[in-house]
């Protein structure tokens, strides 16, 4: 059973929350502060998170990075912010998807249930490809780890499945269309916001030099290619 971490200071969303997701037989912890709810998904490894940013003892962008020191769960966050640098600073941080306030909950769910598929592990068909090679870092398709100079890269689960998408369409051009709704879901399609910022994590965490890249290319206004 899917287990989730909700973190929200309004009591109302915690209650609507926590009713939803228990009739869809999801277990929940619900926490209505960031240290509570460190504590909680130490003690309680989460499947998926749901984290306010406006809590009243510290950011929910310092939760996203205590968080990511020792977990690539999915973070789903909910705010009242809406410029697109804000929710930049979120994804860049470590979160997996952003839902602005008020929102809808079957699009809440929807989106929650596309952050748990992302995190869980692909089959792979007799055919296909489970490793590449490149110079610089190795991607195991099959055990969905990456490595670089003898260590695993540690990637969030959106990460993962971006890099999972472009490696698995090697030296072809993947449109930015696709890879939204590939990676986010069928809704997405516009938010090419997402891919720059999670594009740069991957140049930072695998390219010998990012503000160069050899393997996650940019085409202009299309999309994104990786080359071995």
């Amino acid at each position: 059973m899917t287990r989730v971490l909700v973190i929200d200071d309004e009591p109302q969303i915690v209650r609507a929350l926590v009713i939803n997701l228990k009739a869809r037989k999801y277990e929940v912890d619900a926490a209505h502060d960031g240290a509570t709810a460190l504590q909680l998904a130490a003690a309680r490894h989460p499947d998926v998170v749901v984290l306010d940013l406006g809590l009243p003892d510290m950011d929910g962008v310092e939760v996203i990075r205590g968080l990511r020191g020792w977990t690539r769960v999915p973070i789903l966050v909910l705010s009242a912010r809406h410029s697109s640098d804000e929710k930049v600073q979120v994804l860049d941080a470590g979160a997996d998807d952003y839902v602005t306030k008020p929102f809808g909950m079957d699009e809440l769910l929807a989106r929650l249930r596309a952050a748990v598929r992302r995190a869980e592990p692909v089959g792979v068909g007799e055919d296909e490809v489970t490793a590449v090679e490149t110079e610089e870092f190795t991607v195991d398709l099959a055990a969905k780890k990456v490595h670089r100079d003898g260590r695993d890269v540690r990637l969030t689960p959106t990460e993962w499945h971006l890099l999972e998408v472009l490696v698995r369409n090697t030296g072809r051009l993947v449109s930015q269309r696709q890879l939204l709704q590939e990676v986010w879901g069928p809704s997405y399609g516009t938010e090419t916001n997402y891919l720059r910022v999670y594009m740069a994590q991957l140049r930072r965490k695998l390219e010998a030099d990012p503000s160069h890249p050899k393997h996650f290319i940019t085409e202009p206004g299309m999309g994104y290619r990786f080359e071995k």
